[in-house]
């Protein structure tokens, strides 16, 4: 997480407001993963952490090793006092548009929660449509341990969706570009058209459909 010193005066300020301590407050932090990407689904998470049980080196999943990731992944299952993981498919995706689809990713993953939040703190500058008072930070998980805990299990339920599909799709390389609109990916879209994970929404994906006998 970002030191104090670094951050403008508007963010110190969230940083002191969000910092006090909550007591019984129950605040989630939310952030989602898989937004960019060509294929698969879009993942958010929702956490509460539990201030009696710490977790050393939260920060933005995209700032963490891979095995990083993976050890505070299962920390953070272990001691949150509650944690949930949602997706928004590739057909929502495609129906809806990916804005939509990850707000409602969002959505589902708070309402997953066992127990349900009287603060909400969301990644970003959208908010989901939600039943509790919420609160959009731009890098939020930079700077809100509960939402830096939400993007890494994103990001890891994420990643191992693409390892998974990586076995029945082998030609398109996702365990390595994690659907990304790498050079190697999309030179795979060339030589072997879309699969079904691919999403059809998107631009490059889109133009190959297009071009296709």
């Amino acid at each position: 997480m970002r030191s104090k010193k670094s951050l403008s005066a508007e963010q110190a300020a969230l940083f002191d407001r969000l910092h006090l301590p909550h007591g019984a407050a129950l605040v989630a932090g939310v952030d989602e993963a898989g937004r960019g990407p060509l294929a698969g689904p879009v993942v958010a998470a929702a956490v509460i952490l539990d201030e009696l049980r710490p977790i050393a080196g939260l920060a933005d999943s995209k700032k963490l090793s891979s095995k990083r990731r993976l050890a505070l992944y299962d920390e953070i299952r272990a001691k949150a006092l509650c944690c949930s993981i949602a997706e928004a498919s590739v057909e929502e995706i495609d129906r809806l548009n990916i804005l939509q689809a990850t707000l409602l990713a969002m959505a589902r993953a708070v309402q997953g929660l066992r127990l349900k939040p009287r603060l909400t703190l969301v990644d970003g500058n959208r908010l989901p449509v939600l039943d509790m008072p919420a609160q959009a930070i731009v890098a939020g998980d930079a700077l809100v341990p509960a939402i830096s805990a939400a993007s890494i299990l994103a990001k890891v339920q994420r990643d191992q969706w693409c390892a998974q599909i990586d076995k029945d799709y082998p030609q398109y390389g996702f365990a390595a570009h994690k659907g990304y609109g790498t050079a190697a990916h999309l030179a795979a879209l060339r030589a072997h058209g879309p699969c079904e994970h691919h999403r059809r929404s998107f631009a490059p994906v889109a133009q190959l459909l297009e071009r296709a006998p």
